[in-house]
């Protein structure tokens, strides 16, 4: 990837890329997206598009990590699909700013979290609502009691051993 070309248009663009570098983040993204035998280009806002990503976790029609958003697909045939799915994925390289990595172990306690309250794994995941469910593809689910959610979890960990 021409790096020259790869320029975010504001300040906070610029201070998001940097901090994803430094928290290393963004370099493990890259790693990531290489493992997957992705291609990558320069995308808006200065993320990095890899498309054509070809393991099969995580299960999702794109992810993000750091400031690289990656997918199987090619951008231009999920963008026709889902048009707001890079403002959400650029929500989530904001995220990354922030957490760093842990923004992963975060994101999986709220995975946990979504699914026992909606049994969805983002209808009630914070990080998700706060990237906007809607522009990431994900349907609003109400959620469930609590009780019988809990009661239900145990029962199908019960009934595995």
């Amino acid at each position: 990837m021409d790096r020259s070309t790869h320029h975010p248009s504001t300040a906070r663009q610029h201070l998001r890329r940097l901090g994803n570098w430094v928290n290393l983040t963004t370099p493990l993204g890259l790693a990531v997206a290489r493992l997957g035998r992705a291609t990558t280009r320069p995308g808006p806002s200065g993320l990095v598009l890899a498309e054509g990503y070809r393991l099969g976790f995580p299960v999702a029609s794109a992810f993000t990590i750091g400031d690289v958003v990656t997918t199987s697909s090619t951008w231009d045939e999920l963008l026709r699909r889902q048009p707001d799915l890079l403002r959400h994925e650029e929500a989530h390289s904001w995220q990354y700013l922030c957490c760093g990595l842990a923004f992963f172990p975060l994101y999986g306690v709220a995975m946990a979290w979504s699914v026992l309250r909606t049994g969805d794994r983002a209808a009630a995941h914070v990080l998700e609502r706060w990237a906007g469910l809607a522009m990431g593809g994900y349907p609003e689910r109400p959620p469930r009691p609590l009780g019988p959610a809990v009661r239900a979890l145990l029962a199908r960990r019960t009934a595995r051993r």
